[in-house]
């Protein structure tokens, strides 16, 4: 399951510690490392990697902490987590500078793809929710039926179904409560088509 870069950068340390000592880091080692001045937030961080399956614990005794089997980098890779997309009414797209681990069969062209969050439910018939991650491939053109990320009007960016008519383009909801937006092809700029989903629990 996807890690944010805090979660990758602590899973990290925990490995190289216990290398070189034998057993793993407390709670306040992990927090002054990377100056974290709470140990509720460091416990935060230890507690998804331990319900993502990347580490184990003992939660009765301390300095419990081991990753589980292999590396879980091994089957991974990391991708640009570049921001949010509107699975709604379009939004301006942000891009922010963050890498976030997926799993690798789920990458078919890691050079040309990105990961984005999900905002919205306009796409909840195809079972895209708020809060959930697209793997997208950036690509500039699409096929009907494709699940894409689009810019309208050279800066709204928005999560749809892509159809074709002539000249005019329809990006459409997987939600019954909401109508397609109808734009001129000339108006509309794909990114990328979506790959994969991923969700945290």
């Amino acid at each position: 399951m996807a890690l944010t870069r805090r979660q990758r950068e602590i899973y990290d340390y925990v490995c190289e510690f216990i290398a070189e000592h034998g057993y793993s880091p407390s709670l306040e080692e992990i927090g002054a490392r990377f100056e974290l001045a709470s140990v509720a937030t460091v416990h935060k961080h230890v507690a998804q990697l331990v319900a993502k399956g990347w580490l184990r614990k003992s939660w009765n005794r301390s300095r419990s902490l081991e990753p589980v089997g292999a590396d879980p980098a091994a089957e991974a890779l990391t991708l640009p987590l570049l921001g949010v997309v509107a699975a709604g009414a379009p939004i301006e797209p942000v891009e922010i500078e963050e890498r976030i681990a997926v799993p690798r069969e789920l990458v078919r062209r890691p050079e040309t793809s990105f990961v984005l969050r999900v905002r919205g439910d306009s796409m909840i018939d195809e079972q895209i929710r708020d809060g959930d991650f697209v793997i997208v491939e950036r690509r500039s053109e699409a096929r009907d039926g494709d699940t894409v990320v689009a810019v309208v009007r050279g800066g709204e960016a928005t999560l749809k179904k892509w159809q074709r008519r002539g000249p005019v383009v329809r990006l459409i909801p997987a939600n019954a409560r909401m109508k397609p937006i109808e734009v001129p092809l000339r108006d509309v700029e794909v990114r990328g088509v979506v790959r994969a989903l991923m969700r945290s629990y």
